[in-house]
């Protein structure tokens, strides 16, 4: 009798899950807590922990979720990111290369937290560390776990040659050894996005195609956007709220939430006279993020300059034109709301100018321009007024996937 009681009394106690955010950008967060959201329709007991760093912890705090206070204690990922970045170029599989000791530390940090608290469901968003060391460690885990991510697969930079090539390949067949090994260890794998979203590449010479292996080895949600696209009467709401005039051109500066971008909005302010010059309606709205003070960035008639805005989307959705980095949510945010768009990806970051670029060139999104044309301060102005006047024929961004990824989450509660 004694056990069934403790068997009822488990049943009734209230889930809990850990969520990890990958701070290395915001498009984690914002996508991350439209899914806790849908999570929480399904099962409205579940109390869900964020486990989080600057610049998640601002997202999570303007949507007024828990972060654990052992958040404090994690080293910071955005920082060395921006450490190894230089002006527009970032090799982002190399600075990864060299974060071991964040990773480290910071998986430590995580395997107290479950050590202190029995957590039901752990949800990995390209938690990079939890999901390596689980697998070095697999008699670890005790909890159902969840991998997310919106990427399969590291590839090297032609500037990087035979040597880098060699590394990105070792990376894979260690992730799918790893995977083969312990096929049990993620109970869920969540792509956020579509079959063909996955780039058609190989992970590395005698290792299967990138596209096939992620189809047999994920679950698919579709894009995850964590909003309907605006009316209207909203887009013209947000307008007159930015101070746009119904007459006047806007168009949105953004390089999402790390410190990366400054030299980007830099060369973008360079071109906001030419561009005046060119269409004198042109009203420019600059985002700078958490991570960038916007009062470093020089002054401009006809441009204002932001700092962290929580309601990006709806600038984005309210404008005529944008420039941005090559980051996957920014475009994507464009690429829903139908809006034309120039994205500008890092040198050498393999995901923005592989990943990103091979999804947004699926839906017809954006344009791309090299960072040696948008130094070009006359040429950036041409291209941006020439961009506006291009029909936006893109693709339709499904709405559901916050609640598809739910569902399948919920399935392991």
């Amino acid at each position: 009798m004694g056990t069934r009681n403790t068997w009822v009394r488990a049943q009734r106690r209230p889930k809990r899950a850990l969520f990890l955010s990958s701070p290395i950008g915001l498009g984690h967060a914002r996508r991350d807590v439209a899914i806790a959201q849908e999570l929480r329709a399904l099962h409205p007991d579940l109390q869900i922990d964020w486990l989080a760093q600057h610049p998640v912890t601002r997202v999570l705090a303007d949507a007024g979720e828990p972060v654990h206070p052992a958040s404090a204690l994690l080293a910071n990922e955005s920082a060395h990111i921006e450490d190894e970045a230089a002006d527009h170029d970032l090799n982002a599989f190399q600075a990864i290369r060299r974060m071991d000791e964040i990773l480290v530390s910071n998986f430590m940090v995580f395997n107290d937290v479950v050590d202190e608290t029995y957590y039901d469901l752990v949800i990995g968003d390209e938690a990079w560390d939890v999901d390596y060391f689980l697998h070095e460690n697999p008699e670890l885990k005790r909890f159902a776990f969840a991998w997310l991510t919106d990427f399969v697969g590291w590839l090297p930079m032609p500037a990087g040659g035979d040597a880098e090539a060699r590394l990105a390949a070792d990376y894979n067949a260690e992730m799918l050894e790893q995977r083969a090994r312990y096929r049990r260890l993620r109970d869920r794998s969540i792509f956020v996005g579509n079959p063909d979203d996955v780039i058609d590449d190989s992970f590395g010479p005698g290792l299967p195609p990138i596209r096939e292996w992620t189809e047999a080895h994920y679950d698919f949600a579709g894009y995850v956007t964590g909003f309907s696209p605006p009316s209207e009467e909203q887009r013209a709401a947000v307008r007159a709220g930015l101070g746009v005039g119904p007459d006047e051109v806007l168009c949105v500066v953004t390089v999402g939430g790390s410190g990366v971008g400054g030299a980007l909005l830099r060369r973008v302010m360079d071109a906001v006279p030419l561009a005046r010059r060119l269409l004198p309606a042109l009203r420019f709205v600059v985002v700078t993020g958490p991570r960038i003070d916007p009062a470093s960035l020089p002054r401009r008639r006809g441009a204002s300059v932001r700092g962290f805005v929580p309601d990006l989307y709806l600038a984005l959705a309210a404008c005529d034109v944008a420039i941005v980095q090559g980051g996957l949510t920014t475009c994507m945010e464009l690429a829903a709301a139908r809006r034309p768009f120039l994205y500008v990806p890092l040198e050498n970051h393999f995901e923005q100018n592989f990943h990103v670029r091979h999804r947004l060139a699926n839906y017809r999104a954006g344009r791309c321009v090299r960072y040696a044309e948008a130094s070009d301060p006359a040429r950036l102005a041409a291209v941006l007024v020439e961009e506006l006047g291009h029909e936006v024929d893109c693709r339709p961004v499904e709405t559901d996937g916050a609640a598809r990824a739910a569902a399948m989450l919920a399935e392991l509660l």
